[in-house]
């Protein structure tokens, strides 16, 4: 479903991790861990080809959604008429999951832009089920999220799983995930004489 093979990622024109491999199958998550720094976002980032990597390659990018910091919503639209925004790009039309899943529908005619944080993180996630992508690929997901929030997000990536998406997400939060993988980025530092060639240059 996900295959990294010897990949190296950079930061503003600085690698950062580099020779990182892994494959992801159905059902399974990777749990990124390493300091604040080490590259778990630009990791994600170009997983989800939002960013060139510098070496390696990705099979399965095209499959991937990506949920980061900013909630990707807009505050003049309400709840509804954003998911709405948001299946017609992936070209779907059901949006009915993502609200219940995350609590939404009392709020399905609310203007985003009166959402509270934990609101907007909510729906924000909620995308990932309008987006039909069988990969997320998910940084600090619950970020703003309260208890009940982070258990709504925990069900809705086991289900994701239960029903053969996978999931690659940088966090610190134990959601309870059956079978989660583990992968510390502290072991793929990249080299102090790693260089940037000028064409990858060009594209940071």
């Amino acid at each position: 479903m996900l295959r990294v093979t010897d990949l190296t990622c950079a930061r503003g024109g600085v690698p950062v991790i580099q020779g990182v491999s892994f494959a992801l199958d159905a059902g399974e998550a990777l749990v990124l861990r390493g300091p604040n720094g080490i590259g778990k976002t630009t990791l994600l980032r170009v997983l989800a080809g939002l960013a060139p990597p510098l070496a390696g390659w990705v099979e399965g990018m095209e499959a991937t959604a990506y949920a980061g910091h900013a909630d990707g919503i807009k505050a003049q639209l309400s709840v509804a008429e954003n998911l709405q925004f948001w299946a017609a790009v992936f070209g779907r039309r059901d949006i009915g999951p993502a609200l219940g899943a995350f609590a939404l529908d009392p709020l399905r005619d609310r203007p985003a832009g009166l959402l509270s944080a934990g609101q907007k993180r909510r729906l924000g996630l909620a995308r990932l089920l309008v987006s039909g992508r069988p990969v997320w690929a998910l940084d600090e997901p619950t970020v703003s999220l309260d208890a009940e929030g982070t258990a709504l997000f925990a069900a809705a990536i086991a289900a994701h799983l239960g029903g053969g998406g996978a999931a690659v997400i940088a966090t610190h939060i134990d959601l309870g995930l059956a079978g989660t993988r583990r992968l510390d980025l502290a072991g793929y530092r990249a080299r102090p004489d790693a260089r940037v060639s000028d064409f990858d240059e060009a594209f940071l």
